[in-house]
């Protein structure tokens, strides 16, 4: 599927303060970067990295004022498809060491506490149809709803609070699936047809000797998302990081079919 993605970035920096972008479109097998362009107004100085793993691209620079950040790229991302109920789930013995980081609980995941959760209420459940359940149970039991949560909420809180937007979804999915057994990553995302459009976070499993996208709050569906960053939880795929403190002037994200 072909997609224009966009995104304008307007915020103010003050003090100074050095900041990591990751808004960029990933260079990631099977998704194809048509055309693309980045501009900053005033002009920065970026230094780009690329994440040998998984094309995640990261700016760095020094921020000092109102400074707008402007990307536009056309992207195929070929053909992606929904989890299927009877993809298999890998004995751990048997699964690549570099998959291994994201069967551990994490700084927003504490999924060493939901081992008996996750017995008692997927029962004999495993591999697709285990994360099926835990994505109608989600969808059962939490409230898609803003002003819950902040950035310091965890999968921990989202549970007792059965509210939250994209990234408490995720990092709840993200738990419940790695204390199933089953390892989970963390996505950034452009989504086609999320309403409000906005930076999507989302998550992957690997099941059946690959990766598989869900989206846990159902607002888009998976074959309109565009990766941009993987990780283990929101702390490694946020669009935005400073050393000191930002105040957003304003900020926009559209994705249409192109």
């Amino acid at each position: 599927m072909k997609l224009r993605v966009r995104a304008e970035l307007v915020y103010r920096f003050d003090p100074p303060t050095d900041a990591i972008y990751k808004i960029q479109v990933a260079h990631w097998p099977g998704q194809d970067i048509l055309e693309e362009r980045l501009t900053f107004s005033p002009p920065i100085q970026a230094h780009e990295d690329e994440d040998a793993e998984f094309g995640a691209r990261t700016l760095r620079c020094h921020m000092s004022g109102e400074v707008t950040l402007t990307y536009g790229a056309v992207v195929d991302n070929g053909v992606l498809r929904g989890l299927p109920l009877n993809v298999s789930q890998h004995d751990w013995g048997d699964l690549p060491a570099e998959v291994l980081p994201y069967l551990s609980p994490s700084r927003y995941c504490p999924s060493d506490q939901f081992g008996r959760f996750v017995t008692r209420a997927f029962g004999e459940t495993s591999g697709g149809a285990r994360v099926l359940a835990i994505l109608d149970w989600i969808k059962a039991n939490i409230d898609y709803e803003h002003g819950v949560s902040d950035t310091e909420t965890t999968a921990a809180r989202t549970f007792i609070d059965r509210a939250g937007v994209c990234r408490d979804f995720t990092h709840l999915g993200l738990t419940l699936c790695r204390a199933s057994g089953i390892p989970a990553r963390a996505v950034s995302a452009f989504a086609h047809q999320l309403e409000p459009p906005d930076f999507h976070a989302i998550f992957e499993v690997w099941l059946d000797n690959g990766w598989w996208l869900v989206d846990p709050t159902g607002l888009a569906p998976v074959e309109g998302l565009v990766r941009i960053a993987c990780g283990r939880d929101a702390a490694d795929i946020a669009f935005l990081t400073t050393q000191d403190r930002c105040e957003m002037v304003r900020q926009s994200v559209t994705v249409e079919a192109a």
